[in-house]
């Protein structure tokens, strides 16, 4: 059955475009320090008095979950309940957050001068921050902001401290508890911190779930935490993670809350702090431990233009409206609440659709620049150097096929074209080369002693950091690009036809980007929609056939998708080819890299992109998914060579086998 649409034609018609304010322009002209120590006096939740550390503490370790797990552990394993009770607390001491308004203060003072240094300005749409106001005096507030830098977090409080709203409690990873000093700071700002993963501990998920639960129950302050669970590396989107929104669902599922506020943040950068660091990651250099040491050496970005920052508040979404026919609430009245139970189908599904409908609408309040524009042109075309003026008129080609497609695009209409293309290079001029009136990716530093390997990998690093800055615009061009590289492929324009090559592809693809699972007729349809609106394609009730002036914006969709088309035939041709019995899944990214390595210096495939270690992973997944390749119990992959070569072959743009299963229009 087909998961509820998320998205309408509507929304993509009526996409509000609200008024922003940069909140660094009355710093520039007024006292940093008079600002961190103004009079602070957030509205709460219901007028609450607010709770300390300790009374949060003591809560959550007097509380019927927790007493009833340490009961449960003992009997289980032997241990004294007082040694439990013990162990609970310690694991209280090491997560809890210590909030105190002094270090809210510094880091406010702090990150003015450092933000004044960085960026041009942060604009946060005013609307939005009203919005959340009162959503704040009337429920729990889950703060769900897109994750893509470090300064995510502090970027999330500043916003708050500068509009006088409440402070959020933030589920942060131990790696930055590691920090000296740092740490404990950002404890005393709100952090709370939890470890990456923790298995069947069932003590240690009693206490964090019941910690935030708590928080939440009572309304203490608003808890932000990133649904995607980590940074993305490449600016794409990527699958959510539900534990988290589970947790901070359920008082509301088990009757404990009238209503949970969750509100999705887009935070839309310029240009990226970690551009570089992140290139290389993906090419296998591993990443820097987070240390206070290190900190202190990244001072030399402040020497750097890092552009403007736009935060989108988004529209706050309901859990009570968003379960109103989706979750039966009786069920839960059949066992005590403090019982902990696994999620039923019914609830796993109803998370499920919740997450991806918030992804979504952080993708869709997502503001691009011009360089995504630009870096999405030069992309599709490495190889050579372009003109300058040809290169302009292709961006505003592309500005308004984005706005065409729904893009929340920030376009200087006050300025020439050329004048914003000149001002966005420059602003980039690490990753492009501007010489003589041409425009060519950055090739790397050259090195007469490097082997040819180092010197391809040096190549990718500019390639990869500009593919980061297009994937922030594949939500607005994925459902078409899908429909365009089926048209481009099937062997005549029925619509069924092109409709099944859309479906394989869209499955393919279900790891690599955000598609909500049973929703290909409506993302087809969508397609179909903004293909004949910006006059692209002509859809018949049995046909689809592309116009004569259509072929241009076909051409720039298919191409999207061909770094990623390639990159799984790499992964599908290498375990055919040399997936050795041994091959295991923590073994499969140097081995796929190595092997990809070669096949680009022997001139094949020509994406630099299929280097990239995300794509690698994604490809198993899917692989996985689709049976093509499959983990034995020693963890090796067991590879089914006849399903990998039609695979490959189909990605290749030879048809799939029809399948019954498949779903009809």
């Amino acid at each position: 059955m087909a998961s509820k649409v998320v998205y309408s034609r509507r929304d993509l018609l009526l996409k509000k475009r609200d008024d922003f304010e940069d909140i660094l322009e009355e710093r520039r002209t007024s006292s940093d320090l008079r600002y961190a120590v103004k009079c602070y006096t957030p509205v709460l939740y219901k007028g609450l008095t607010p709770c300390t550390p300790d009374t949060l503490k003591s809560a959550v370790l007097r509380s019927d979950p927790v007493h009833y797990v340490i009961s449960q552990v003992a009997q289980e394993t032997g241990k004294a309940p007082d040694d439990l009770r013990e162990e609970a607390s310690a694991i209280l001491d090491e997560m809890a957050h210590r909030l105190q308004l002094g270090t809210v203060r510094f880091f406010a003072f702090t990150l003015s001068k450092v933000f004044k240094t960085l960026f041009r300005s942060v604009c946060v749409n005013e609307e939005g921050i009203q919005r959340l106001q009162q959503a704040i005096q009337e429920h729990p507030v889950v703060l769900l902001p897109s994750h893509r830098s470090y300064m995510d977090f502090l970027l999330m409080s500043y916003i708050l401290y500068t509009y006088d709203l409440a402070l959020p409690v933030i589920a942060a990873g131990m790696d930055f508890m590691g920090m000296k000093f740092v740490g404990e700071m950002l404890r005393m700002s709100g952090a709370f911190f939890i470890r990456r993963s923790f298995g069947a501990d069932k003590l240690y998920w009693a206490v964090f779930s019941e910690y935030v639960k708590t928080i939440v129950k009572n309304g203490y302050a608003p808890v932000e935490f990133f649904l995607e669970g980590t940074r993305s590396r490449t600016a794409k989107s990527l699958t959510p993670k539900l534990g988290l929104l589970n947790i901070v669902m359920e008082p509301f599922v088990k009757g404990e809350v009238f209503d949970v506020c969750l509100v999705p943040v887009s935070i839309s950068y310029e240009r990226i702090l970690e551009e570089a660091l992140y290139a290389r990651e993906l090419l296998g250099v591993p990443k820097p431990k987070e240390s206070t040491s290190g900190l202190f050496k990244a001072r030399k970005i402040l020497r750097e233009d890092y552009g403007s920052i736009h935060v989108y508040f988004g529209q706050p979404v309901s859990v009570r409206s968003l379960a109103h026919g989706h979750v039966d609430r009786c069920q839960f009245n059949l066992t005590p609440r403090h019982i902990p139970a696994r999620p039923s189908e019914e609830m796993v599904r109803f998370v499920n659709g919740a997450a991806y409908r918030l992804v979504r609408a952080q993708e869709e309040n997502s503001v691009l620049k011009p360089w995504v524009l630009l870096a999405t042109l030069l992309l599709q075309k490495q190889e050579a150097a372009t003109a300058l003026d040809e290169l302009t008129e292709r961006a505003v080609w592309l500005r308004d096929l984005s706005r065409h497609c729904g893009a929340f695009l920030h376009w200087p209409d006050h300025l020439r074209p050329s004048e914003v293309v000149s001002s966005s290079l420059a602003l980039h001029g690490g990753l492009v080369r501007v010489s003589e009136g041409r425009v060519q990716l950055e090739q790397g530093p050259a090195d007469a002693v490097s082997s040819p390997e180092e010197e391809l990998l040096e190549r990718a690093v500019p390639v990869l950091s500009c593919a980061s800055y297009r994937n922030q615009a594949l939500h607005v061009f994925l459902r078409p690009a899908l429909l365009a590289s089926a048209v481009r492929s099937a062997s005549s324009g029925r619509k069924q036809e092109v409709f099944d090559r859309f479906s394989f592809l869209r499955d393919v693809f279900s790891n690599e980007f955000i598609l909500v699972p049973g929703a290909a007729v409506q993302d087809f349809e969508e397609a179909c929609y903004l293909l004949e609106k910006t006059g692209a394609l002509q859809v018949a009730q049995h046909d689809v056939a592309a116009t004569e002036r259509g072929h241009r914006t076909l051409d720039f969709l298919a191409g999207l998708l061909e770094p990623f088309l390639q990159g799984y035939q790499v992964v599908c041709r290498f375990l055919c080819d040399e997936a050795a019995e041994a091959l295991t899944q923590k073994s499969f990214v140097p081995a796929v890299r190595q092997f990809t390595i070669k096949h680009l210096l022997a001139g094949r495939p020509r994406h630099l992109e299929v280097l990239s270690s995300d794509l690698h992973k994604n490809a198993l997944a899917a692989l996985l998914r689709l049976g093509a390749v499959r983990r034995t119990q020693q963890d090796s992959l067991s590879v089914n060579k006849v399903t990998l070569n039609s695979l490959e072959d189909t990605l290749g743009g030879k048809l799939p086998t029809r399948n019954a299963a498949t779903a009809r229009l």
